[in-house]
């Protein structure tokens, strides 16, 4: 179909975390757990939502369109695309900062804008939940990356059989433990599919090489009795010691984890603001190209919380290069 008639544009992103990653919930306890990070609420997977990965990725192509054109102005005044486009978009009561809300500014028309009581803009990007594709847990044959007919149904477009209470490889096998589960391993018949599939989305060989597929049942369990747990403390500084009811523990989802996300992207040309028609970007093509430029900062800056503590960096491996669906 030709580029004039397409409509929107979805596209799969696949990244691996290279650091634990910290969502939160705000604080609720679990268990042992004081801070939780977020999960599904069918399947308790722990996921990152949209909101979080859509919040991230503003901010970050605010960065790389203000490092382009460091000096615009808006209507004869400095206007800087960050920090000015890239926060909540309310603007200070000295009136600095707020979204642009131009139909020209990049950030604004693909990510959307907010201007109080005059009204906004939803913007021309949407971002579903990055959900766990492959997830590391330590054997003793080393780590081996689990996943699960759920989440390969959208990966290699053919349905998966793993049910019952065991750990399905490319032969049939000794036992194998996943963490402190042991578990009878048998052949999975759609191996080279699943494989050609993630290494076709630019996961490693070396991960490839180490897949175990088990039920969704049993995926969950496995997931949540594997995740990374620290604990920290604040320091009294007059005795510099712990200090006394400030131990607290959190939780993360651990380094060497591939999640899964697709990026929706509309044509601006249906769209208008304040009876301007969008300028910034032209096509879903040229939409995808903002978010594709600001998903490159994730493997730096990262997402979620504890960045200080060593969390949250993600690098991408896959950015949209193939396309899984386009227009009506």
């Amino acid at each position: 179909m030709p580029d004039t008639a397409r409509s929107f544009q979805v596209s799969r992103y696949v990244g691996l975390a290279l650091d634990p990653i910290h969502v939160g919930t705000g604080g609720s306890r679990l268990g042992r757990v004081d801070l939780t990070i977020v999960r599904d609420p069918v399947t308790r997977v722990p996921k990152i939502p949209g909101s979080s990965l859509a919040g991230v990725l503003r901010a970050y192509a605010a960065m790389a369109q203000q490092d382009k054109h460091p000096n615009r102005q808006v209507n004869g005044k400095q206007k800087p695309y960050y920090p000015d486009c890239a926060g909540q978009g309310q603007p200070k009561q000295d009136g600095t900062g707020g979204h642009c809300g131009q139909p020209d500014c990049p950030i604004c028309t693909v990510f959307g804008f907010a201007r109080g009581d005059a009204g906004g803009f939803a913007g021309l990007a949407a971002f579903s939940d990055a959900h766990v594709l492959l997830f590391p847990v330590a054997t003793r044959e080393g780590p081996v990356w689990v996943t699960c007919p759920d989440s390969l149904r959208d990966i290699i477009g053919q349905p998966v059989e793993a049910d019952g209470e065991a750990i399905y490889r490319e032969v049939d096998g000794s036992p194998l433990n996943l963490g402190w589960l042991m578990l009878p391993v048998k052949k999975l018949g759609v191996w080279d599919s699943i494989t050609q599939a993630l290494k076709a989305r630019g996961v490693t060989e070396e991960i490839t090489r180490a897949l175990a597929v088990v039920s969704d049942k049993l995926f969950s369990h496995v997931v949540n009795s594997n995740l990374e747990v620290r604990t920290s403390v604040s320091i009294d500084p007059g005795t510099g010691a712990a200090e006394e009811g400030a131990l607290f523990t959190y939780e993360a989802i651990p380094r060497g984890t591939v999640l899964s996300w697709t990026v929706t992207c509309r044509d601006p040309k249906h769209f208008r603001i304040g009876n301007q028609a969008v300028t910034a970007v032209r096509s879903p093509e040229e939409v995808h190209g903002v978010v594709r430029r600001a998903s490159t900062y994730l493997e730096h800056l990262g997402i979620g919380g504890m960045g200080t503590r060593g969390m949250g960096r993600l690098r991408v491996l896959q950015g949209g290069a193939q396309h899984i669906g386009e227009a009506l």
